[in-house]
């Protein structure tokens, strides 16, 4: 079973409460591994080191990538529990323990990235400071509440969707709209998912350009009414 603890590209969708919880025990009636997709959630963007590790569910795999190198050379693996570890590593004593290769696995440069982007998230208490932030960011993000077609917003930890209403042109044309001219009128760049702004800012945001990117991000939908 893989599921994203919170969905991401597709709006910024937490699971309901309880439903990650319910989900494990399932999993573990009947035996089904249950596995966790963290490339979004992953390395402090939800204010722990893990989701799993904010809600409490400790799952059989998370796959990871993005945040582990925080982003700056692509860089991807899996975190697995000791019994599937296990697994792998007994077997015949001639054989090789996990006989795979790609041509890009364990390159040097995105190694090196990963162990200082590590470095830098410890040291600077970046996961900590995204769980700090989190209530001033979604405070911020709801003061665009009232504005033209903004149906709803959603906030978990230093993420954001804004829902705006499709126009009469057809679904996402409001938010195409937005995209184009978020970035050559507002001077910001957003995610977006049809109609739906998507926002993801940088561990390292300051209290001020929260408030920056929301004024963008208002003077956007206006502009799209």
């Amino acid at each position: 079973m893989i599921v994203e603890p919170m969905a991401g590209s597709t709006g910024v969708l937490p699971a309901p409460k309880g439903y990650l919880q319910k989900l494990r025990a399932i999993c573990d009636k009947h035996g089904i591994l249950l596995i966790f997709d963290e490339v979004i959630t992953g390395f402090g963007r939800l204010g722990f080191a893990f989701a799993a590790e904010r809600y409490g569910v400790v799952p059989d795999m998370i796959t990871f990538a993005k945040g582990v190198t925080s982003g700056t050379v692509p860089m991807g693996g899996v975190v697995v529990r000791k019994p599937i570890y296990d697994a792998f590593m007994k077997g015949p004593e001639h054989a090789i323990e996990l006989f795979h290769g790609y041509t890009y696995s364990g390159h040097p440069l995105a190694c090196a990235a990963s162990l200082a982007a590590l470095d830098v998230y410890r040291d600077e208490k970046l996961f900590e400071r995204a769980h700090a932030l989190e209530p001033k960011w979604c405070d911020a993000l709801m003061t665009l509440k009232g504005l033209p077609n903004v149906l709803d917003i959603r906030c978990v930890g230093l993420t954001g969707a804004i829902d705006l209403a499709p126009s009469s042109a057809g679904p996402g044309e409001r938010g195409y709209a937005a995209l184009e001219y978020s970035f050559h009128e507002a001077g910001i760049m957003l995610r977006l998912s049809g109609d739906t702004i998507e926002l993801t800012p940088p561990l390292i945001v300051s209290e001020a350009q929260i408030g920056e990117i929301v004024d963008k991000v208002a003077r956007t939908i206006k502009a799209v009414a």
